[in-house]
C-alpha cells in the first residue's frame, strides 16, 4: 500500500497539478449543467427558452388549420387596444405576428411566451389576397 501511495505521489511531484484541477472543474461544471434545465420559466428576461415546443414565427403559415395551437416566444413590439381585448405585435428572430389576447399589461419591449390558436383573416382587395395570419391566445 505504501509503495502505491509513493508511486502516485512521485507522479504528481514531477507534474503540475493545476491542469488536472482545471480539467476536473470543467468536467464537474459540464456534468452539473447537463443534469437539469437551467433556463427560467418566467416570462421576463433575455434569452428565454421554455423548450422545444416553441414555434418560430416564420413557420406559422396562412394555410395552417385554424385549430392549430402553437407556442410563440418573443418581444412585444407594438400594442393596440381593441373593444374588449388587446392586440400585440410579437417579434422573434424569424419574424413578426399579431396576437389577440385579454391581457392588457404587456408593455412594449417585454419578453413573452404565448399559447394561441392560429387564425387567418382573408382580405380580398382588387383581386389580390391581402390576408393576415394572427394568433388568438388560449
Amino acid at each position: 500500500m505504501r509503495q502505491t501511495r509513493n508511486l502516485f505521489l512521485s507522479f504528481l511531484y514531477g507534474h503540475n497539478i493545476v491542469p488536472y484541477r482545471l480539467g476536473l472543474t470543467f468536467f464537474l461544471i459540464a456534468a452539473l449543467s447537463s443534469c437539469g434545465n437551467l433556463t427560467s420559466p418566467s416570462l421576463s428576461g433575455t434569452g428565454l427558452k421554455i423548450g422545444t415546443n416553441v414555434t418560430p414565427i416564420r413557420e406559422i403559415k396562412p394555410k395552417q388549420d385554424n385549430q392549430a395551437i402553437v407556442y410563440i416566444q418573443g418581444q412585444v413590439e407594438k400594442q393596440a387596444p381593441l373593444m374588449k381585448q388587446w392586440a400585440y405585435k410579437i417579434k422573434d428572430s424569424t419574424g413578426k405576428i399579431w396576437v389577440v389576447t385579454n391581457q392588457k399589461n404587456l408593455g412594449e419591449g417585454s419578453q413573452v411566451v404565448i399559447k394561441g390558436k392560429v387564425r387567418y383573416r382573408s382580405i380580398p382587395l382588387a383581386g389580390k389576397e391581402l390576408g393576415e395570419v394572427y394568433l388568438e391566445e388560449e
